[in-house]
């Protein structure tokens, strides 16, 4: 009889004792599903606004997440299958953190639109459901364990009672003392099963107390089992209210008729996992941005038991929803966000004002409500088309329609549309101008047409223009008599009907810029194409473009020349301007062939003598190390020369449109590249604000940095003062002057050193090819002026260059 009391007690110890074992590994399991919650919600949080708060908050959710493991790893280590499932469950945890990581990494680094493509392009989307599928599998598990031991020691325990009902045949007092062992024993299992019971109440009251998301349970049809604080304070309802009531009942009129909530279901016992945002009533009729996670739940036999929803407010994001509706409010025009349903889910102040409503009578009302002619239809177009799809084919125009305020009344407005991407798809923008005020000044434009078209006619050249869409908007006489059209014909058509070449690509550019922008980087500028006259013939005309204000934004006015008498006497004058630059063009095929063709091999003595100079320097004689040297220098020299022959021929070869550029940045540029030389001088070198000048900024660099660098070299031992200034020299054109301190030139050479290989200083006292100011005579004649310089011996040079004025020089 002790033997089977002491059995008796032995199975309740041990019964205990799993059962306190149970409850550890569950509520360790469940911290780390709490933690694993936490740190997917602070990543979405970091994701959506970049606020480093939320950064640090997912650091720290993952150390608690590393520590839960710890702990639940410790829990089942006598389990080999629980440790194989909890090794397998830690890869995909680690799989997720590191995918994670990689988009908070391209979120911090390119922003929000790389990390929402990063996750749009997962090809592993279903590793939270494998994280979910090794918690359930792990906690069922231990559920199964559990009801085996518990199984067990019931067997065992009744084992004992027959044990003791046989004895009650050998002895009433050993019968009574087993009773008592046994009455003993069930008390012991008794508590066991309270604190086991105790264990569910404390999980339930955690899951209660959660205040930031909504978590229930639903039965198999999607009614209301249990409901948490954090869904009464999110969605109004108390716990009575909503209770057996089907969870649709969030969900809109538009969402029901669709069968959304369905839909979810099916998909969660699918996918056994549903996630995604849309939009959630609450018990007032207020809306809400959602994200809902549904997760099937079933039995150790797969039977399905029910679901768990658990929902979380997002529009509650107090950083990036402040963010974004800050930058709404500070918006002059009324801006309006529509969903992919129509509904409005956000507005600005200048909305309200606009259309007289307030801000809680439009929010997830239909944006037809207060546009109801035109932009209905262009939104949702036909059955065949989604809203986003109607929605993305206005996306970057103007559109023109009425729109309807609160009292009933009408008003004119231009809708400019844009996508946004977020939580719940694709948003889209609507910024809304009340253009009252430029129909109005459309009308009167309308009146000054008449004058505006006299002016055109009274100009001796043909005059045409031109609206930002290239289209031919008004013309003159001249140029009808010039293309041959009569005006019907032309107005209405593209221009390029007229200039086929070259002018649609100044105005249009490339589908980067606005024709707006190519026009303007023209005006003041004569541009000589190929027109093309009615009959198909093409004779040479030049433009002058130039600007003009209207209600329907920049136009451009262009004055039309044919120039075919100018251009047959150009080609006279160009024919002997060959003839005279003949033997330049020799010179620059020498300099370009000797340039190259030497380059190489120069290249192989050149690194050849530097070996020879590292390695053997001071292992031979004085006379080896000396010629060495003499070899490196000479190489240096010859690459110097090879160099300066190669930009000299350069500037000859180049050719094409100068455009305007910053002297100033070209000189700041130049100065830049000889910081050491300056440097090394201790050199002083000032200059006067530099004007816009039409010129290659690369040729202008260098022409500064040839006239600068040979102002610091040129010297005595005295500190070199170098000053560029600037001034008008005639109309149109700006004279530079680059003065110095230095050695000065004797006026016999004025013109001499302006050549080819031109030195007057032997090469021991003064560095350099004899080239540099031969390029920058060339610079200068490429870009129409000339160069010249001012001297004295020991008193410093002058040296000036011309060149032509900018458009935006005041």
């Amino acid at each position: 009889m002790a033997s089977v009391a002491y059995r008796g007690t032995v199975v309740s110890t041990e019964s205990n004792r799993w059962a306190r074992h149970v409850v550890q590994v569950l509520g360790n399991l469940q911290d780390l599903v709490l933690g694993l919650s936490e740190t997917e919600s602070a990543y979405h949080d970091y994701i959506v606004s970049g606020s480093p708060s939320y950064l640090e908050s997912y650091r720290a959710s993952l150390i608690k997440v590393t520590t839960d493991e710890a702990a639940l790893r410790e829990a089942t280590a006598d389990n080999p299958g629980q440790a194989a499932t909890l090794t397998g469950l830690a890869t995909r945890i680690s799989e997720q953190i590191g995918f994670d990581e990689t988009v908070i990494n391209l979120r911090s680094a390119t922003g929000l639109d790389a990390a929402a493509t990063t996750i749009r392009g997962d090809t592993n989307p279903r590793t939270v459901v494998a994280i979910g599928a090794a918690v359930t599998k792990i906690r069922d598990e231990e559920s199964r364990l559990f009801a085996m031991r518990n199984e067990d020691a019931t067997r065992r325990s009744h084992e004992a009672s027959a044990g003791l009902i046989i004895g009650t045949v050998l002895e009433v007092l050993i019968i009574a003392a087993a009773g008592w062992r046994v009455h003993r024993a069930s008390s012991r299992r008794h508590l066991a099963e309270e604190a086991l019971r105790e264990s569910e109440m404390q999980w339930r009251m955690l899951v209660h107390e959660v205040q930031d998301y909504a978590i229930c349970m639903l039965d198999l049809n999607g009614q209301i089992v249990t409901w948490n604080e954090g869904a009464e304070r999110i969605t109004g309802y108390a716990a009575a209210e909503i209770i057996r009531r089907n969870f649709s009942c969030f969900y809109g009129t538009e969402d029901k008729q669709k069968g959304l909530p369905a839909n979810i279901l099916r998909t969660a016992i699918a996918d056994g996992r549903y996630e995604g945002q849309g939009t959630w009533v609450r018990k007032d009729g207020s809306r809400f941005i959602a994200n809902v996670t549904v997760t099937a739940l079933h039995d150790r036999s797969g039977n399905l038991q029910g679901f768990s929803e658990i929902t979380r407010d997002l529009s509650k994001t107090e950083a990036s929803a402040a963010k974004y509706r800050g930058l709404l409010e500070a918006a002059p025009d009324a801006m309006v966000v529509v969903n992919e349903g129509g509904a409005i889910v956000l507005l600005n102040v200048e909305a309200e004002r606009q259309f007289g409503y307030p801000r809680d009578e439009l929010l997830g009302q239909q944006v037809k409500n207060i546009i109801p002619e035109g932009f209905a239809e262009r939104l949702i177009s036909d059955g065949t088309r989604s809203t986003a799809e109607a929605l993305a084919q206005q996306i970057g125009t103007g559109i023109e329609l009425y729109g309807r305020r609160k009292s009933g009344g009408h008003f004119p407005i231009e809708i400019m549309l844009s996508p946004l991407e977020s939580t719940e798809g694709v948003l889209i923008t609507a910024a809304i101008r009340d253009i009252s005020v430029r129909k109005a000044a459309e009308k009167h434009l309308l009146q000054m047409e008449k004058r505006y078209r006299g002016l055109l006619e009274a100009a001796p050249d043909a005059m045409v223009v031109v609206n930002q869409a290239g289209d031919v908007i008004l013309l003159n006489v001249q140029a009808e008599k010039q293309f041959g059209y009569s005006r019907d014909e032309l107005l209405g058509q593209p221009v390029k009907n007229i200039i086929p070449e070259g002018f649609a690509e100044r105005l249009i550019a490339d589908g980067l810029r606005s024709a707006e922008d190519a026009s303007a980087q023209q005006i003041g500028m004569g541009i000589e194409l190929i027109g093309r006259s009615k009959t198909g013939g093409n004779f040479p005309i030049e433009i002058m473009l130039s600007p003009l204000e209207s209600t329907d934004g920049i136009l451009v006015t262009s004055a039309i020349r044919d120039i075919t008498t100018r251009k047959r006497a150009e080609a006279q004058l160009l024919q002997k301007v060959e003839e005279l630059n003949r033997s330049n063009r020799e010179l620059e095929q020498f300099a370009y062939i000797a340039s190259h063709d030497l380059r190489e091999p120069l290249r192989m003595v050149a690194s050849f003598m530097q070996l020879l100079s590292r390695r053997y320097k001071g292992k031979l004689d004085s006379d080896a190390d000396e010629f060495i040297a003499y070899a490196v220098d000479g190489v240096d020299r010859m690459e110097r020369l090879i160099q300066d022959l190669l930009s000299y021929s350069r500037v000859g070869a180049k050719k094409g449109i100068l455009y305007e550029t910053s002297s100033e940045l070209a000189l700041l540029q130049a100065l830049t590249n000889l910081s050491n030389a300056i440097h090394a001088a201790d050199a002083e070198v000032t200059h006067d604000p530099l004007p816009s000048v039409f010129g290659d900024e690369v040729q202008l660099t260098q022409l500064f940095q040839n006239l600068v660098g040979n102002a610091i070299k040129y010297q005595n031992r005295g500190t070199p003062r170098v000053h560029i200034s600037v001034a008008k020299s005639e109309p149109g054109r700006w004279t530079f002057s680059i003065k110095d301190n230095g050695l000065g030139i004797e006026p016999q050479y004025f013109e001499k050193i302006f050549g080819m290989f031109q030195r007057l200083h032997r090469r021991d006292e003064f560095s350099g090819t004899g080239i540099g100011l031969a390029i920058c005579k060339r610079i200068v004649e490429r870009h129409g002026g000339n160069i010249s310089v001012e001297s004295c011996p020991g008193q410093g040079s002058t040296f000036r260059f011309a060149l032509a004025e900018g458009m935006t020089t005041s």
